[in-house]
């Protein structure tokens, strides 16, 4: 089966939107998302119905955790950014039948799904919504974390939450999607990590939307550029939400 892998939208839907539009022109049969449909940005009603209307599956990540949760660990930044967003998305005593669907579905995401050998989550197996699987741990081998990850695939473990594009072998090599044409093969016989990256706030220093096709073994990170000022100058009106969320966008940081 072809099949797209979204995560890290943060309630950008131009991003979603130019990463929905390519992903049509893929011939992919499902979509899947790993998590964090909102946070961060201007647009969680919208994203939020996008992506319950697009996925096949969507899991839990930490923003969308911390609607029922609180920002419990998180910076002042995200804090007060997940506290305007619930605002924005808890239904209240007249809400209508749409808002009270968008919250449910949001408030009660599975923390994991298993697609035959392939495993999705939003951090790790160890702690599915927070945990960070970083490319520097790559620098330190077989440690205990690492390890005990490894176990608990079968062969390939796809999550995002760092929004930093990456391939973790179980023989603790780092592979960067730049520096491989961003397609990669991967060994049915060999367990590996792999980072989808974030549709709407990468951190690699690309701008871009970035999201996955999986076709087979064949990997494809796809980079895909939106209207980043329209979510950043949307950011700018929102008093609650920090003003370096949105110059980021513009950086990829």
């Amino acid at each position: 089966m072809r099949y797209a892998l979204i995560s890290d939208i943060h309630s950008n839907i131009p991003a979603l939107e130019a990463v929905l539009d390519d992903i049509k022109s893929q011939n992919v049969e499902k979509i899947y998302c790993l998590g964090d449909v909102i946070g961060y940005g201007p647009y969680p009603n919208e994203c939020a119905e996008m992506v319950m209307n697009a996925c096949e599956y969507v899991i839990c990540g930490n923003h969308d955790e911390a609607l029922r949760l609180g920002g419990i660990g998180f910076n002042r930044k995200a804090r007060d950014a997940i506290e305007w967003t619930r605002e924005q998305l808890e239904p209240g005593f007249f809400s209508g039948t749409k808002v009270r669907r968008r919250w449910e579905f949001l408030t009660k995401l599975p923390m994991s799904y298993k697609l035959e050998r392939d495993y999705f989550v939003h951090g790790s197996p160890r702690d599915f919504t927070s945990e960070y699987v970083l490319p520097h741990d790559a620098q330190f081998g077989p440690t205990p974390k690492l390890q005990e990850i490894f176990a608990e695939v079968d062969n390939r473990l796809f999550l995002g939450h760092t929004h930093l594009p990456m391939i973790l072998t179980d023989e603790y090599e780092l592979l960067i999607p730049d520096d491989l044409g961003n397609e990669w093969e991967s060994d049915p016989e060999q367990k590996v990590i792999i980072n989808v990256g974030s549709v709407g706030q990468p951190r690699d220093k690309n701008p871009e939307a970035c999201y996955v096709i999986v076709d087979d073994r064949k990997i494809q990170w796809r980079r895909v550029k939106y209207n980043t000022q329209n979510t950043v100058d949307q950011i700018k009106t929102i008093s609650r939400l920090d003003v370096s969320l949105a110059e980021r966008l513009l950086v990829g940081v």
